[in-house]
């Protein structure tokens, strides 16, 4: 794979690579409308699709950092985006193109002071792993083999930057208006500085270690402080493989449910025993061994859940507080989903809204095991996703709504069943973390 001698850390810089990604796109249109002429709207829809995601991906995989963070959260909206965009943005889970030995060296030094080889008996400079905050490295001490984990220079100083050139897209992406919308923003920027700090990671990462080893088929690595610090991160070498590889040819259903129910409870027992949960579950950050186990890794990301966000949160699993309409509407209301400002027209379409889809999307939480390989429920939440992704009512109302919470436990929600659905896990048994 091509490598990188260096990356766009200014904000003129920066700003200057998405202008040229946005002629691409630019001109992508224009083939666009010229396609149209010689083939379907549907064939000509795809190509620009497929091109369009190209260029975007490009450009981004060369800012590394915060831009390409918000592709890799934007590739687990599966029933939001087209699928060329999810196949293109996927790769920047655990696939973009590595930094060169040289500037490798150059970065260790400055992020630690020392040369590598002055710390490892060995040090391999061809990274092993490169995503979009950091990449990972083999290395050995006393014959034990480990990954250390560099930043990319000039990622953390970038983030609010890089945001603030991203805002416009997510703005009209989302429908998100309001006086209040900054407050969104502020959660993801505030997340993003969170994990560029190893120092937490290293922290967060051995927490979520001893506290759950206990749970069944699953393996965490140890983490190494003195090889260690706010930039670099070093653990055990874990040998596996991707969850995407093992489940692009696994065809034994026992392994999948043995993995689907540690997967399962690892997240359960985060949410409901710690209160606080990793929230990038993306193939990229778990590996499965040779013994069907499932290794969890990267902890950078971990979202905290109030309290007072948790209990209407999960009372609105219970189908008896669906079915009851003075309470789920109270809960909408304790959630900020519907708002004190709201007109009735909107009042309406929200309290509907979020009934279908709490409805369709809570249903695992109302059965004592359920079958994630289900087609015909993950085929209806695609299909709820495409009819509201495309209705103008929803475009001609306010989608600025809802907790700010609701960003990351969404998205650990919707990981973690893309991830269960990917593994084809049947007979979960969904509250088997009350035995731990």
């Amino acid at each position: 794979m091509k490598t990188i001698d260096n990356i766009p850390t200014s904000k003129i810089q920066r700003a200057s690579k998405l202008v040229q990604t946005g002629a691409k796109v630019g001109v992508n249109y224009i083939k666009y409308y010229g396609n149209k002429l010689v083939s379907s709207e549907e064939e000509a829809k795809k190509q620009l699709n497929q091109d369009n995601a190209e260029d975007i991906y490009d450009g981004l995989k060369q800012l590394k950092g915060s831009a390409l963070k918000v592709a890799q959260m934007l590739s687990m909206e599966k029933s939001i985006l087209p699928q060329a965009y999810v196949e293109k943005f996927s790769l920047s889970q655990f696939s973009v193109p590595p930094l060169s030995s040289p500037l490798v060296i150059k970065t260790f030094k400055k992020y630690f002071g020392k040369h590598p080889n002055d710390i490892f008996d060995k040090f391999n400079s061809v990274s092993v792993n490169a995503a979009s905050i950091g990449q990972v490295h083999h290395a050995e001490v006393d014959g034990k083999k480990l990954a250390v984990k560099i930043q990319y220079p000039g990622v953390a100083d970038s983030i609010a930057s890089d945001l603030a050139l991203v805002k416009p897209i997510a703005v009209k992406m989302f429908n998100i208006r309001g006086k209040d919308s900054d407050k969104y923003f502020k959660e993801v920027e505030n997340k993003l500085v969170e994990e560029t700090n190893y120092n937490l990671e290293l922290a967060q990462s051995q927490a979520i270690v001893d506290a759950c080893k206990h749970i069944p088929n699953l393996k965490f690595p140890e983490y190494y402080k003195e090889y260690s610090s706010e930039r670099i991160i070093t653990m055990d070498w874990m040998n596996g493989e991707h969850l995407s590889e093992f489940t692009a040819y696994n065809q034994d259903q026992e392994k999948s449910n043995k993995l689907g129910q540690a997967l399962w409870d690892f997240y359960m027992f985060q949410i409901h025993n710690l209160k606080k949960v990793h929230a990038d579950p993306h193939p990229g950050n778990f590996l499965i061994s040779d013994d069907a186990e499932l290794i969890a890794l990267d902890f950078g990301c971990m979202k905290t859940i109030p309290e007072d966000f948790y209990v209407p949160y999960f009372e609105l699993a219970k189908p008896e507080n669906i079915a009851n309409p003075e309470v789920f509407e109270q809960k909408l209301y304790e959630l900020e989903i519907l708002r004190e400002d709201d007109s009735q027209e909107e009042l309406d379409f929200f309290r509907a809204m979020f009934h279908e889809m709490l409805s369709l999307f809570t249903q695992p939480f109302h059965v004592d095991t359920f079958d994630f390989s289900d087609e015909n429920f993950f085929g209806k939440i695609t299909e709820l996703g495409t009819k509201y992704s495309k209705s103008t009512e929803l475009k001609n109302m306010n989608g600025n709504r809802g907790s700010k919470h609701f960003i990351y436990i969404n998205r650990t929600f919707f990981g973690l069943y893309n991830l269960m659905h990917d593994l084809k896990a049947k007979n979960i048994k969904i509250n088997n973390f009350k035995n731990y």
